[in-house]
Parts: C-alpha cells; sequence; structure tokens
C-alpha cells in the first residue's frame, strides 16, 4: 500500500517542481523584459520620444527666438557677402 502511494506522489512532486522552475524562469523573463523597456524608455525620453497610450510622442527641441534670428540672418549675410564677390568677379 505504502509503495503504490509513494509511487501515486512522485510524479506529482516532479509536476510540481517542473512548475516551480517554469514559474522561475518566467518572472526572470520578466523582470528582464521590464528593465529592457525601462532603460529603452528612458533613453528615447532623452532623444524627446515618449511613448504615451495613444501612441508615440516627438517633441521637437525648443530653439530661442534669438538663435532662431542670428543663424538665420548669419545665412543672409553670407549670401549677401557673396553675391557682392560675384558681381566684383564680372566687372
Amino acid at each position: 500500500m505504502a509503495k503504490s502511494l509513494i509511487g501515486q506522489l512522485v510524479p506529482l512532486v516532479i509536476l510540481f517542481i517542473f512548475l516551480g522552475a517554469l514559474g522561475f524562469i518566467g518572472y526572470h523573463i520578466y523582470l528582464s523584459a521590464a528593465k529592457i523597456q525601462e532603460t529603452a524608455t528612458e533613453r528615447m525620453g532623452k532623444k524627446n520620444v515618449v511613448f504615451t497610450k495613444d501612441g508615440v510622442r516627438v517633441g521637437v527641441k525648443e530653439i530661442e527666438n534669438e538663435q532662431y534670428v542670428d543663424k538665420t540672418q548669419s545665412w543672409v549675410v553670407k549670401a549677401w557677402n557673396l553675391s557682392g564677390q560675384a558681381i566684383e568677379d564680372k566687372r
């Protein structure tokens, strides 16, 4: 009687050990995936990309008006100077 009871319990114990091992592996896979997601979100946030429930929102780096005017003005001045040199070269 005792042998048949032990014979029935061994497969059950093996099943519980197997399920426990699968649960342990699954839990660590979940932790790794969460860590990867957190790192990716942090890195993308530094590049002004934010994940929301509606999708992905891409932010534009703000540029101050003064910087914008300075850059635009420098290109206009360069173009003006180059056009003036071209006119002088033709004379």
